[in-house]
């Protein structure tokens, strides 16, 4: 799970510099000069390549200059689970995340991998959420309209093409 990244000085007159890791970053960093012979101090940085989960764990938290050596020596280690609870609770819910001193269970986020709000409701029932049902009532379960209930207090999203539906509390 290797990431490309791109760092473009704002100073117009530099060139940047792709790097894969924060050891890069920062000694490739301190040696870019602008055509008049000033090192560059500001650099705005991009995701060029990897997973489309890390690009998107990338947007979600905003990564720039001063978070970018932490992002690059912490995400990796993330599985795919903690990389879309970060991304819901820092992308979809507006919460603040450093990923180098939070932890990505302590949102309170529940997410399921379903296909939609529908799967979910089968998949409660299913599980006995809503008690013991006798054979003879099942097919009186309506469940279109426990999935229009769910919608109250779940979301459905997709992440990295994945379709999740996830409650914040």
């Amino acid at each position: 799970m290797s990431m490309t990244f791109y760092a473009q000085p704002y100073d117009v007159s530099a060139t940047g510099f792709y790097f894969e890791d924060a050891k890069t970053f920062e000694r490739k960093s301190k040696t870019i000069i602008n055509d008049y012979g000033g090192i560059v101090e500001e650099f705005e940085i991009q995701f060029i390549d990897g997973e489309r989960i890390d690009a998107e764990l990338f947007k979600a938290i905003g990564v720039h200059q001063g978070n970018i050596i932490a992002f690059a020596k912490h995400a990796p280690d993330l599985d795919e689970w903690e990389k879309i609870n970060i991304i819901i609770a820092a992308g979809e819910c507006g919460y603040k995340f450093d990923i180098e001193s939070d932890h990505p269970d302590h949102f309170g986020i529940d997410v399921y991998s379903v296909d939609s709000l529908r799967d979910l409701a089968i998949e409660f029932v299913n599980d006995g959420l809503f008690g013991e049902i006798p054979k003879h009532l099942e097919n009186y379960i309506d469940i279109d309209a426990i999935a229009a209930d769910l919608r109250f207090d779940y979301t459905e999203t997709k992440i990295a093409g994945m379709p999740i539906v996830y409650r914040a509390s």
